[in-house]
């Protein structure tokens, strides 16, 4: 039985307490669901596939205030008993020594650490790579059939983000070409007693030893580049070596998997709607506005990660135990027809368009640059360079990753005329 499918004899407009959050008919498509809540409320219990409980935040005015409430912190240590044994997060030793990044900090830590990353990611820089992303963009597809089909994820969005990513940060050639996409899959933890436990743990302890060798090479091969400053700052003692590995874990991590899965939410939206598709392939100056549309429209980050509550208090109405999870729905608050209007329509057009896709407050993403860009020149190039570009098959039939937080597809069939 799916969400949308009511048991017997009950309200169909009723919703369940706690309000399962998963299932194939929720990741396929979540939006009837976030609407029916929205219309309810603001706030309501959910229920994820680990079995944490958790409160969701739904509306753009209470996402909004919700992204920066001072007294929600990120900071696992103040998570209860309760969800603790539910959350399956990372075991020891790896939790303590690769989760002590920024998004699970709170000031004035958050502040310090999140200094040390800013200037690699300015608007201004990454501007002046631009050129370098479309030799990278225009080399994958040069490395794709001369006609269709193709599989545009393994062939063109699981490498271009990791690719541009490691010119950003200063991976060099030959430890990129050792990474291993699948490490990504350590931010989808599984519980002690899942039968993937064991190749849960053989990628953390995989990506662990990557990342020491990062740091390694770094410390012989000296440069002025993000990595390198990073582990300069730990050797001077401004960071801990948990917190540069974790630094580095959320770079390699986050900073690339996301932007992988927003090319294909972004893509499925426009073969869903063949006329924005075609009139972005004929007015590429169309790009930076469509690429705002198309974050508000799917973000990739559907849910941000956890906050808590280190006292009993209220959140619109609605007492929150400290220590539960306090999770905002970004894809719910994008939706929000009292601020988007038709916001389930897909307007390139759409101005102004303050979307949450990045988050919003102390903890808006630090790449956003970065990714607007990627996705402008990923976007651009693919529709240039593939004309007749379309899903080679059934839009009900994308599998969608099974992620608690994410939106995105694993696989992605396209057809096309030729390739240019």
């Amino acid at each position: 039985m799916t969400l949308q499918e009511p048991m017997p004899g009950t309200d169909p407009d009723a919703l369940p307490d706690p309000v399962p959050l998963m299932g194939c008919p929720y990741k396929a498509d979540p939006y009837p669901l976030y609407e029916q809540m929205r219309e309810a409320g603001p706030v309501h219990r959910v229920l994820f596939p680990s079995g944490v409980h958790a409160w969701l935040v739904t509306g753009y005015d209470a996402a909004h205030a919700a992204l920066n409430d001072e007294r929600l912190g990120k900071n696992h240590d103040r998570g209860n008993d309760r969800w603790r044994a539910r959350a399956s997060i990372m075991p020891e030793p790896q939790h303590s020594q690769l989760q002590v990044h920024l998004l699970h900090q709170d000031p004035p830590k958050h502040t310090h650490m999140r200094h040390f990353v800013t200037d690699a990611f300015t608007p201004r820089r990454i501007e002046s790579l631009r050129p370098r992303f479309q030799e990278l963009a225009d080399a994958l597809i040069d490395a794709l059939p001369e006609t269709g089909p193709a599989d545009l994820v393994t062939g063109f969005a699981a490498h271009f983000p990791f690719q541009v990513l490691a010119d950003v940060i200063g991976l060099p050639q030959d430890l990129a070409a050792r990474f291993d996409r699948d490490w990504g899959k350590v931010v989808q933890p599984v519980g002690p007693t899942d039968p993937g436990r064991p190749l849960y743990e053989a990628r953390l302890h995989g990506l662990q030893s990557y990342i020491a060798d990062v740091v390694a090479h770094k410390r012989e091969h000296w440069d002025d580049d993000l990595l390198s400053r990073l582990v300069a700052a730990r050797d001077r003692r401004e960071l801990s070596q948990e917190e540069l590995d974790s630094m580095i874990f959320q770079l390699l991590v986050a900073g690339q998997e996301p932007v992988t899965n927003q090319i294909t939410t972004a893509l499925i939206a426009l073969f869903r709607n063949p006329d924005q598709l075609a009139r972005l392939r004929d007015e590429p100056d169309l790009l930076p506005r469509a690429v705002e549309e198309l974050l508000r429209y799917d973000s990739a980050f559907e849910l941000t990660t956890w906050r808590f509550f280190d006292k009993d208090s209220d959140l619109y109405g609605t007492k929150i135990p400290a220590g539960d999870s306090v999770i905002v729905s970004l894809c719910a608050a994008n939706r929000d027809p009292r601020r988007f209007p038709a916001p389930d329509t897909l307007d390139l057009d759409r101005t102004p368009n303050p979307h949450l896709a990045f988050g919003h407050g102390i903890h808006f993403c630090p790449g956003a640059a970065l990714a607007r860009a990627e996705l402008q020149i990923a976007l651009g190039t693919l529709l240039t360079r593939l004309p007749g570009l379309h899903l080679a098959i059934k839009a009900e039939d994308i599998e969608w990753i099974p992620a608690v937080l994410g939106r995105g597809t694993n696989s992605l069939p396209v057809g096309y005329d030729r390739r240019l």
